[in-house]
């Protein structure tokens, strides 16, 4: 016959506050033992909904049996055991029960010593893992077996490990006959090759990636390329132009297909991508000139690629991604820290060459010229149609990027407010461009404001050039391929005057 005896403290020992609510009842379900070895024992726990729902095992009086932290009644002699469970919060409510044990042969023979046999795994695949019991006659030598990371590997029932990824992780095998006895074996796994998601416009940048590190303006000179599938002939051509020199920052190359790297990395974690971007990082901090001038294409400085080059915010473009590494912006924080300090110093040493290159017309300073001598700073032609000149175009990028400097000097004040008094004496009234079907022309505009891409460095009036290189004093003097195939006039410097100049002042109380 089985009794069920209930108790319950007459006094709690914490505040009963709505959000902590005791255990009422407790009830001990499991049957007999009669084959002289265990039993699970559970516990019915009412209300459902109480707090704390953690309860501790124990025997009472004629110790015939064991009882472990999980219920697990373990024989030792056959006879009557009363079993208690107790609540584990302050209600001070438990359960007995008797339990009748029988079978008992002899004093059972628990398990004392456990010892997992096992290596580690170097190839990935996966390892059949044994154990020792000790003593040998143990009644019940089973054991469970649990890993401390499943991410990493698991484990089944009869001890086979399956690695998942290279990592560490501690394998636990613990005996099944209420002793509690275990081991614990540390494995390290290597071996798997890890495959990492690709995207398609990443992969074919590290395909035309050159070994210094950048890249050319062609095949892909507008990145368009990039997007679709090599053909064999265009991977066999990328293959075989690796070492080239012809890397450039022109039209956004390097510092474009860098970024673009940088967030495919953020998408996939693919080392390969973040390893392309440091040797890219690499690339631009090795071709800039010692005053902080970048050339249009490095090493090749033959011609104008040499000069110092503001021309389609070659410089700016990286002078931008300088500034961004120095403030963690734009995904470059996940590029390693120890590119900061780099980074800063070529910026820092990037704005000294801008203020230097700062063209002087009639002794003010004015604006820039899209090019300038990497030794004496003079603005310079690039191609025969692009003559030395005031940029209204390439100059407003320059100011943009003095203005980021947090702390500027008076001399970075002077620049930037004597660039933006130019661009007003320059700027021109009353006229547009117009695009025909075939052409494109000046014409008549009341009230609108618009600039020249090239101004005279000694009369401050716009020029136009063909390929001839001779200047023109209009558009419309110079041959249709060029007036049609180039930007002579554009609003470039509107928003920098308009609204980013004056919030400029007011930042730094100017």
């Amino acid at each position: 016959m089985l009794t069920l005896n209930l108790g319950c403290s007459s006094e709690s020992t914490i505040d009963d506050l709505p959000e902590n609510i005791l255990v009422e009842s407790l009830a001990i379900y499991g049957g007999n033992i009669t084959n002289g070895l265990s039993s699970q024992l559970s516990v019915g726990i009412l209300p459902n909904n109480a707090t704390n729902k953690e309860v501790t095992w124990s025997v009472l009086e004629n110790p015939v049996a064991q009882i472990s932290e999980t219920g697990l009644l373990t024989a030792l002699s056959n006879g009557d055991v009363i079993v208690k469970v107790s609540a584990d919060d302050d209600s001070g409510v438990y359960a007995e029960k008797k339990f009748t044990v029988s079978g008992v042969k002899g004093p059972p023979i628990l398990v004392e010593k456990i010892t997992i046999n096992g290596n580690d795994i170097t190839d990935g695949n996966p390892l059949q893992l044994t154990v020792t019991v000790l003593p040998s006659d143990t009644d019940n030598p089973s054991v469970t077996w649990t890993v401390s990371d499943e991410s990493i590997a698991t484990i089944d029932n009869e001890g086979l490990l399956t690695p998942i990824k290279n990592g560490t992780i501690t394998v636990t095998a613990t005996a099944e006959d209420g002793s509690n006895v275990k081991d614990e074996l540390n494995i390290t796994i290597s071996g798997i090759a890890v495959v990492y998601q690709t995207i398609l416009e990443a992969e074919n940048m590290l395909l035309w990636q050159r070994n210094n590190g950048g890249w050319p303006k062609e095949p892909y000179n507008d990145f368009s390329g990039y997007k679709r599938t090599q053909t064999a002939s265009e991977i066999n051509t990328a293959n075989n132009t690796k070492n080239r020199t012809d890397t450039t920052i022109d039209n956004d190359h390097t510092v474009g297909e860098l970024r673009t790297l940088l967030n495919a990395y953020k998408t996939t974690n693919n080392p390969n991508y973040l390893d392309a971007v440091l040797r890219a990082l690499d690339y631009l901090f090795e071709a800039q000139y010692d005053n902080g001038g970048w050339p249009q294409f490095y090493p090749d400085d033959s011609g104008y690629r040499g000069l110092i080059t503001y021309n389609d915010n070659a410089m700016v473009n990286v002078m931008n991604l300088m500034w961004d590494i120095t403030k963690g912006r734009n995904n470059t924080d996940l590029i390693d820290n120890s590119y900061i300090q780099k980074a800063k110093t070529a910026f820092d040493k990037g704005i000294d060459v801008m203020l230097k290159t700062q063209n002087i017309v009639n002794g003010k300073k004015t604006a820039w010229c899209a090019q300038h001598d990497e030794v004496t700073f003079k603005a310079e032609k690039a191609r025969s149609y692009e003559l030395a000149s005031n940029s209204g175009s390439e100059s407003v990028g320059v100011i943009r990027t003095l203005m980021l400097v947090e702390n500027p000097s008076q001399e970075i004040i002077d620049a930037v407010t004597s660039a933006i008094k130019w661009f007003n004496d320059v700027k021109l009234l009353d006229i547009a461009t117009e695009k025909t079907s075939d052409d494109v022309i000046v014409v008549s505009s009341p009230g609108n404001v618009i600039w020249a891409r090239f101004y005279d460095l000694n009369t401050n009036l716009p020029f136009f050039c063909g390929r001839d290189g001779v200047k023109k004093a209009t558009l419309a003097e110079i041959e249709r391929e060029r007036r049609t195939g180039y930007s002579w006039y554009g609003n470039w410097p509107k928003n920098i005057i308009s609204s980013e100049y004056a919030a400029w002042k007011n930042k730094h109380g100017i």
